[in-house]
């Protein structure tokens, strides 16, 4: 026994075989939430552990793969969603609750008051602001206060658009925003993306020794690829097409690009057809095409015939993990500064960290990229260097201590699966 503990400590690892039900809005692919998720479920499950999803949508994107991963996958109905919870809990018996992005405040509630830890995942802002992107809806500045009564007035933070249907807008309750971070203070641990969401965090009257920074899992390629940085000269953007990913902001960039170039325009959303409208009132039709949501899997034939990424993000990004991964194929990253990006883009090193919303500053950056292809390549490879530090193995060693920490401090009140705990995983 004394052995077995020298090696746990010596690999980093806890080798307790565990269960964890993860808690989501949605069961499928649909953003980096859902990338996260997944990649760290299915390495948990490789190691032996058994996970289980408590969701409350579909999205219907490779949600097969998500039912393969997962052992269970359990809806909640809409109604009785806290009878639902405690027959989850008595079903499955985790040993441990994974919660990452939920509305229901009532599910929330059932989760901390069960007596099994509970560790939440925070992805964005949505847990202290109103409006969930922590930013100004018409100036589009970045916000730097906590929850308060500003919230309301003059931020407005309880009027929103519905994503309902019906009538187009919908009001939030400032109460039930503070009863929402009060329950979620409550979680035995926070794991965020960056050192910026740590902050907002503390801001917001998070016990910083409680929060944990793990930045998103990225699982290795099996080999190493580089972009081919054709003669194409192929800008390359990703993400979700909604104000806050500044789509307009990059077009009005590509505008004032003056050597030849293509771009591609991956992802769907909401803004979708206004940006479509942009690009042609900016002359942009046959040089900016947009291809609409294409599964991670089929990404990597973009990334090998770019020769630049993208990132217009106004809203301040919890971390934004799209720019490292665009940096896995050597490329080299264009951003605003906004939110985490500065954790992991170094001006001048691996890309252009540029300031926030200067579109001019955002073209001269690219086109100088476009014409010095070589200086291009040697960021990327620096961008590559960079991200090893994200390393799928070491993210995942750090999450699966944690769940034993916190199942140590807290044990879970059913036996049957207090005893699957101190099962060995055969490695």
């Amino acid at each position: 026994m004394q052995q077995s503990n020298l090696n746990e400590q010596m690999t980093g690892r806890n080798t307790r075989r565990m269960k964890v039900l993860f808690v989501h809005e949605n069961l499928g692919e649909f953003g980096g939430a859902e990338g996260n998720i997944h990649l760290s479920a299915k390495e948990l499950k490789r190691r032996g552990h058994e996970v289980a999803l408590l969701y409350s949508h579909c999205t219907a994107r490779n949600e097969d793969a998500w039912r393969e991963t997962f052992s269970e996958c359990y809806c909640l109905p809409g109604a009785a969603n806290t009878e639902t919870v405690e027959a989850v809990l008595e079903q499955f018996g985790p040993d441990s609750i994974y919660l990452h992005n939920l509305s229901d405040l009532e599910v929330i509630q059932a989760l901390v008051d069960s007596g099994r830890p509970v560790v939440r995942m925070v992805h964005d802002h949505s847990l202290y602001c109103m409006r969930s992107y922590k930013y100004n809806y018409f100036t589009r500045k970045i916000c730097t206060r906590a929850a308060s009564s500003y919230c309301v007035f003059p931020c407005l933070g309880p009027i929103g658009r519905s994503k309902t249907g019906g009538w187009p807008l919908r009001w939030a309750s400032y109460k039930e925003k503070k009863r929402e971070i009060a329950l979620n203070q409550r979680c035995a641990r926070v794991v965020t993306y960056s050192d910026y969401l740590r902050t907002e965090l503390v801001r917001n009257g998070f016990e910083d020794h409680k929060i944990i920074t793990c930045a998103p899992i990225q699982i290795a390629q099996d080999e190493e690829l580089t972009s081919s940085f054709s003669d194409r000269n192929l800008i390359l953007f990703a993400g979700q097409l909604i104000r806050g990913k500044g789509v307009d902001a990059l077009l009005q960039a590509l505008a004032k690009i003056s050597v030849p170039f293509r771009a591609i325009i991956l992802g769907d959303g909401r803004q979708r057809a206004q940006c479509e409208r942009l690009a042609m009132k900016l002359g942009l039709a046959d040089r900016v095409e947009f291809r609409g949501y294409i599964l991670p899997a089929e990404m990597k034939e973009f990334y090998l015939e770019a020769s630049v990424f993208a990132m217009s993000s106004l809203w301040p990004e919890p971390f934004g993990m799209v720019g490292p991964e665009a940096m896995r194929y050597g490329l080299p990253v264009v951003a605003f500064d906004a939110g985490g990006v500065r954790e992991w883009l170094q001006d001048g090193e691996n890309g252009f960290l540029t300031p926030w919303n200067d579109t001019d500053a955002f073209a001269a950056r690219i086109e100088e990229l476009l014409l010095d292809k070589n200086r291009a390549r040697r960021m990327g490879e620096c961008g590559r260097e960079r991200i090893r530090r994200f390393d799928a193995g070491q993210q995942i060693n750090t999450l699966e201590n944690l769940f034993h920490e916190v199942i140590d401090e807290n044990p879970n009140p059913s036996s049957e699966a207090e005893a699957s705990t101190n099962q060995q995983i055969c490695l």
